[in-house]
């Protein structure tokens, strides 16, 4: 079987196959504290609503915490933060293990490969994405599976790049980070993150309107277009202004990156974006029209955005694990043969 998990700031989501369809299945990565009492217990219960009591409180967790946080008044509470587990939040862990077991389910079979996408060290902050990796990895190894870390932009290349043979130049735009990843032959050969991404943009978009961050992503969420139209001022403008500064911030590193690197200048690769923040429709062509204006020191074959830029990353993860478990499984087949072959 095999699956991908993509462990995202703003969702988690996981990838398998079934026949010839691959089936996802999301959970957003937020919860929010409500009163404890009997009856609302048990009309979560009733409702199958994701939540867990603790004490005097009921935490309402995944895609029905916002709605209750609307309802509430209340700002919704993240399990990660800057895409790594957030150690401002006590209840992290058991929020995100709880989320995760929604997501992937128990295990086909014991060790079942599972591949779950880690961020690379972000090169613009102090952050190390290490303990949050090894927890996550220890989630999943408790529920029986065996599961591997794959760099995000480089699940990114799996998931969009099959037919360029894996070779090219993936970005995931993420709520807590922007993973970039460059490939040859399935071989990275650049990868790094920035420590911003769909969050940095919501929070200077709420700051700058004095709206709060939970009604500026429902905003952006809603068929925001990046058509740079709106009436300035307003919370559709600001998101506009602090996209492309986004988009700005990432290329800047991206050639600052490959300097460093001294990346082959006689390379010609295609570039894919995806990941939600990616999501808005003008995404795409204010990207192309900013890597123009960019001096990369290698040739940009085409750019590309991903059809479901949400679920690039955990199909990239499966791709990934189905190789793997293949390879393992035509080693066992070559054993076999040899031990027979030598009765």
């Amino acid at each position: 079987m095999a699956k991908g998990l993509d462990v995202g700031t703003m969702n988690i989501l996981s990838a398998q196959q079934d026949g010839n369809d691959t089936v996802f299945v999301q959970q957003r990565n937020s919860f929010v504290e409500i009163e404890y009492s009997d009856m609302a217990e048990q009309m979560l219960s009733r409702s199958e609503v994701l939540h867990i009591r603790k004490d005097d409180k009921v935490y309402v967790v995944g895609d029905d915490a916002l709605n209750f946080a609307n309802i509430f008044n209340k700002e919704t509470r993240r399990p990660m933060k800057h895409g790594i587990l957030s150690n401002d939040e006590q209840s992290a862990i058991p929020m995100m293990k709880l989320i995760i077991e929604q997501v992937v389910g128990e295990p086909a079979y014991p060790d079942e490969k599972l591949y779950f996408s880690s961020p690379a060290d972000p090169i613009d902050s102090d952050l190390s994405t290490l303990y949050h990796q090894k927890t996550i990895e220890s989630f999943l190894d408790d529920m029986g599976y065996d599961s591997e870390p794959i760099n995000e932009g480089m699940s990114v290349i799996y998931s969009e790049l099959a037919d360029n043979n894996f070779t090219g130049l993936g970005i995931s735009f993420g709520a807590g980070m922007t993973n970039v990843c460059l490939s040859y032959y399935a071989v990275p050969v650049m990868k790094f993150s920035v420590a911003r991404g769909g969050d940095w943009v919501d929070e200077q978009a709420a700051r700058a309107t004095g709206t709060p961050v939970d009604k500026v992503t429902s905003i952006k969420e809603d068929d925001f277009e990046l058509d740079f139209t709106t009436d300035v001022g307003g919370v559709e403008g600001a998101l506009s202004i602090y996209y492309e500064n986004l988009l700005d911030y990432v290329i800047e590193n991206i050639v600052k990156e490959v300097d460093e690197e001294d990346v082959e200048e006689g390379l010609d690769v295609p570039v894919v974006v995806t990941g939600g923040t990616s999501s808005p429709s003008g995404f795409e062509a204010l990207f192309r029209d900013h890597l123009a204006d960019a001096n990369i020191p290698f040739s940009i074959s085409g750019v590309s955005h991903a059809n479901e830029p949400l679920y690039s990353v955990a199909r990239g993860g499966l791709v990934a694990a189905r190789s793997d478990e293949d390879a393992e499984h035509q080693q066992d087949d070559e054993d076999a043969e040899a031990a027979a072959a030598s009765e």
